[in-house]
């Protein structure tokens, strides 16, 4: 079997490339900087040697010129002092007359052939009257030249060293800042992998978009478990609305085929219903599983909210009409992008649900306008209300608060109408005030 990766080991290698990479890329930086440092100092040495060369040979002319001036030619000339400054700056130094003749030279002249040489004209009242030609070997101004390149480089390469190591240590330091909370965000996500609902990142001190990372894995987490405690919930509430039918089934059917009662129409009858009620409950399911997946069916357009909420309550107001309740319509025209059908279905369980709740000769009011940039529809009751602690649980599956006790239903349509109104890109709220009434508000985003 292959060996079990170690948890902190992606997150160190992951450190380890980080740190590598700044290294590298500091390194490549002072490799350029020292590279261009360098050939522009190596440049400008170059240079100021070869203007003291040329300096110093200009003066080594000018004094053959002046030690030609005191005879008027080289035969007697004095060039001792010529050939003792030409030794002092460490220079071989050979002197020649108009015609070419060697009038004087120092005694290294002919051994350093190779080296660096720089030649002037002897020029006396205007006329030239010999050459003065300058060699520098290895010692003196030239020692000095590459003595100075030495301690150059030196300053370069140890620069360089310097910084490699700064950039080591900083990548180090940042990389580990980086890698830690991505170990956290590995080490949850595997908890999350085998089943551990609570695992989290939690808060941690991470670069921008890795601590917004972070949040966004903690945010899932929540939502999955939201959910997960939702499913548990249906299966727990589609469970509990079941057995009453089904307990009562099962002991009519007994009582049948034990000979206790008789198949009168009555009891069949009541068996009858049983089956229907739990038809109802499946057709339920099917509905809330349908608006579940509304926003993956719906057909949107341009409608006008207004338009669809009169249709809704002409299609009920027989309903509301036997039931002795005015129905109040203030209906602005407002454009949203919508499913008809799906929205005609929200209002209508809305109404349906103020019906059942507002007592005979009590009111209805549809409210249908603009509000800025959304469309809002109202739709409140006369009823005695909603209690301040039912009301966070209206909206769920299969809920009926104390006071649904004598109405008929499965406590499924607000939960419908909630998740078609977030299918659409809206928000459905309710309030209400224990004796005055609901009511139910649907903010969609106007077209």
């Amino acid at each position: 079997m292959a060996e079990a990766r170690r948890p902190g080991a992606r997150g160190d290698a992951l450190g380890l490339r980080l740190a590598l990479a700044f290294l590298g890329v500091a390194l490549a930086a002072v490799a350029l900087l020292a590279g261009l440092a360098a050939a522009f100092a190596a440049a400008d040495v170059a240079n100021l040697a070869t203007r003291q060369r040329s300096a110093l040979t200009s003066a080594i002319a000018v004094a053959a010129g002046a030690a030609w001036n005191r005879t008027d030619s080289w035969a007697g000339a004095n060039l001792a002092p010529v050939l003792d400054l030409a030794a002092r700056t460490g220079a071989d130094v050979e002197i020649t007359g108009q015609a070419g003749e060697i009038v004087a030279v120092s005694g290294g002249f002919r051994k350093h052939a190779a080296n660096p040489q720089v030649s002037r004209p002897v020029v006396v009242r205007g006329e030239q009257v010999g050459r003065a030609v300058a060699r520098f070997p290895d010692s003196g101004l030239g020692a000095a030249d590459e003595a100075l390149r030495a301690a150059l480089w030196r300053a370069i390469v140890g620069a360089a060293g310097l910084a490699a190591l700064l950039a080591l240590l900083t990548g180090l330091i940042v990389a580990r800042r980086i890698t830690r909370p991505v170990e956290r965000l590995i080490a949850a996500t595997r908890a999350m992998g085998r089943g551990d609902r609570a695992a989290r990142v939690g808060p941690i001190a991470a670069p921008g978009e890795i601590g917004e990372l972070a949040a966004a894995f903690d945010v899932m987490a929540n939502t999955l478990d939201r959910q997960e405690q939702l499913r548990r919930d249906l299966v727990a509430d589609v469970a509990h609305e079941l057995r009453t039918p089904l307990a009562v089934l099962q002991a009519g059917h007994e009582a049948l085929l034990d000979g206790v009662t008789e198949p009168t129409p009555g009891q069949l009858a009541s068996l009858r219903d049983e089956v229907l009620r739990l038809a109802r409950m499946v057709g339920d399911l099917q509905t809330l599983a349908a608006a579940e997946a509304a926003a993956l069916g719906l057909t949107l357009g341009r409608q006008d909210l207004a338009q669809i909420a009169g249709s809704a309550v002409d299609s009920l107001a027989g309903r509301f009409e036997a039931a002795g309740i005015t129905v109040e319509r203030r209906l602005a025209p407002v454009e949203v992008l919508a499913d008809a059908g799906r929205l005609h279905q929200v209002i209508t369980n809305l109404l349906t649900n103020a019906l059942k709740f507002t007592p005979p000769d009590g009111r209805v009011t549809v409210r249908v306008g603009p509000a800025g940039a959304e469309a809002v529809l109202q739709v409140s009751d006369t009823g005695p209300g909603i209690p301040a602690d039912d009301l966070p649980r209206v909206f769920d599956r299969f809920w009926r608060g104390r006071g649904a006790a004598h109405v008929s239903g499965g406590g499924i349509g607000l939960a419908v109408a909630a998740e078609l109104a977030r299918a659409h890109g809206g928000v459905l709220a309710a309030s209400s005030e224990p004796g005055h009434g609901a009511q139910f508000t649907l903010t969609l985003p106007r077209a």
